[in-house]
């Protein structure tokens, strides 16, 4: 079964449980789940009744794809991803995308949580994507090696305008109006985890321009970008990432960050989908 026919059977079997056509689609990173309860009129549905979706075995990654409204926008989102460190490959990590752009939505929202590389960065502040670097991806672990399929997408996407600066300029003047929140604006490099970073790594990612670190995202955004799709990339800083930190940081200390940080997120979110449906709200 090609990949084309493995969204095609994905999509058929949603459709059998919505006929909702989402006009977003929403990537929930590590601990952010939460947002999901926030959809009207939703309905969820397990990744392991959807065919050829995988099981998130993370924390903080619930394993659903709910489809509803939000801010009255139609949206499909997903509470919880796939990683490269769980040992999938990324073309089978980014079908959801695929998937979701086939359903319908031509704007995607990816989030994640990220290490603050930038010593400016606190934890709880926010930094919207303006470009990235993905180690993995130019190492050739990329989701579009091999056979290209032109129902999918062009074989050689750019990637030089990944992230919308429409989307962008709208997310800046949702931050605005937001007293309690802090939003930065730079660039994500992924690496391929599990493990977190040495403190030369750090060093090292400092000196070539990162300003957060994170073990998603990039991937999807290639897909995402091959589709034709709109890409807003939002980054929760949970932990200080400069290689200059003594301790050592803790998958616990990443959850406890994000759910502290859920109200904000939300608010932002929401903000930002009101402005798409209605730009002079």
């Amino acid at each position: 079964m090609t990949l084309y026919d493995q969204v095609q059977e994905a999509v058929a079997a949603i459709r059998t449980r919505t006929t909702l056509q989402p006009s977003v689609a929403i990537i929930l990173g590590s601990g952010l789940g939460d947002l999901a309860a926030e959809i009207s009129n939703a309905t969820a549905i397990p990744y392991a009744e959807i065919p050829h979706f995988l099981r998130s075995t993370v924390p903080g990654h619930a394993g659903r794809l709910l489809i509803g409204h939000l801010e009255e926008v139609p949206v499909v989102m997903m509470q919880g991803r796939f990683h490269f460190y769980e040992g999938y490959p990324l073309s089978a990590i980014t079908l959801p995308v695929r998937v979701m752009h086939a359903l319908g939505a031509q704007t995607l929202i990816v989030t994640n949580a990220a290490g603050g590389v930038n010593a400016a960065y606190g934890p709880g502040d926010f930094m919207l994507i303006r470009d990235h670097i993905g180690f993995p991806t130019l190492s050739g672990a990329n989701p579009l090696i091999g056979p290209n399929d032109d129902r999918l997408g062009e074989r050689f996407p750019g990637l030089a305008n990944a992230y919308d600066e429409h989307l962008r300029e709208i997310a800046r003047s949702v931050a605005a109006q937001q007293a309690d929140t802090t939003l930065r604006e730079g660039v994500y490099v992924m690496v391929g985890g599990p493990q977190f970073e040495t403190r030369a790594e750090l060093l090292f990612l400092r000196m070539i321009g990162a300003d957060a670190v994170g073990m998603s995202t990039v991937p999807e955004v290639i897909v995402a970008r091959q589709e034709g799709m709109r890409v807003l990339g939002i980054s929760l800083i949970t932990n200080k990432a400069t290689g200059e930190e003594t301790g050592e940081v803790s998958h616990q200390e990443v959850l406890s960050v994000a759910d502290a940080a859920r109200p904000r997120f939300a608010l932002l979110v929401r903000g930002i989908l009101r402005k798409i449906v209605n730009p002079g709200a």
